[in-house]
């Protein structure tokens, strides 16, 4: 799974995984995070999520990371926020007001992008990523957060062998493994979703979990 994959998804309008709401456990669960300040929050592959709004209306600064374009586009013309452009080593900054998205590949961003971030709010980062990949991305990403950081994780659970990813299933003893050298694992919260998602029952799953997690780093 390369980048013209998710490319292609955006310019399809195969974009299912895009909430047109603020994710409910985001709002509930973001003050167990504890944050002893606001800061600048950390929005992983981010597309045109309307968290970035809700964190902004917390009082944070974001920085979301999208490779797509016409994702980063759509999410400041859908919500009629005017971004001043500029281009960055990893590619193109749009800024407009609390909330910035650098357009480009995540895996291109280094230490000095992830500067001043105090918290990192992942939904659906991980689950897009295979296997091979999320090892790649938890290593590059959380191993050049700065030390005070934290995040809220969430990942979805089912029978792999039912449905073909992504979103991929990412089960609680992969999440310890992967952020086992960066972070505490703690979990909030875990529970059935597939009533609420009959698009994943139509694909032939039969059980489907969402897990959230704390993560806070042991090591600086």
């Amino acid at each position: 799974m390369d980048s013209h994959f998710w490319l292609e998804r955006w310019r399809q309008g195969q974009t299912g995984f895009h909430m047109k709401k603020t994710t409910p456990l985001l709002a509930k669960y973001w003050p167990a995070l504890g944050l002893a300040r606001k800061g600048r929050v950390l929005v992983p592959l981010c597309g045109k999520s309307l968290d970035m709004l809700w964190l902004a209306g917390q009082g944070h600064q974001v920085l979301g990371v999208e490779l797509s374009a016409l994702a980063v586009e759509q999410f400041f013309a859908e919500n009629r926020l005017v971004p001043q452009m500029r281009p960055v080593p990893a590619g193109t900054l749009y800024s407009a007001g609390d909330i910035q998205i650098l357009c480009g590949d995540i895996f291109a961003l280094g230490q000095a992008d992830f500067a001043g971030c105090v918290a990192a709010y992942d939904r659906a980062a991980l689950v897009a990523l295979p296997t091979p990949m999320r090892e790649r991305y938890a290593r590059h990403v959380y191993g050049q957060l700065p030390a005070e950081c934290r995040a809220l994780l969430l990942t979805l659970e089912y029978d792999q062998q039912e449905m073909a990813g992504p979103p991929f299933a990412v089960l609680e003893e992969e999440v310890r493994t992967l952020y086992a050298s960066w972070a505490g694992v703690c979990v909030l919260d875990r529970r059935g979703i597939l009533d609420k998602e009959p698009s994943f029952a139509a694909r032939g799953l039969t059980r489907l979990d969402t897990v959230v997690y704390e993560l806070r780093r042991t090591l600086a």
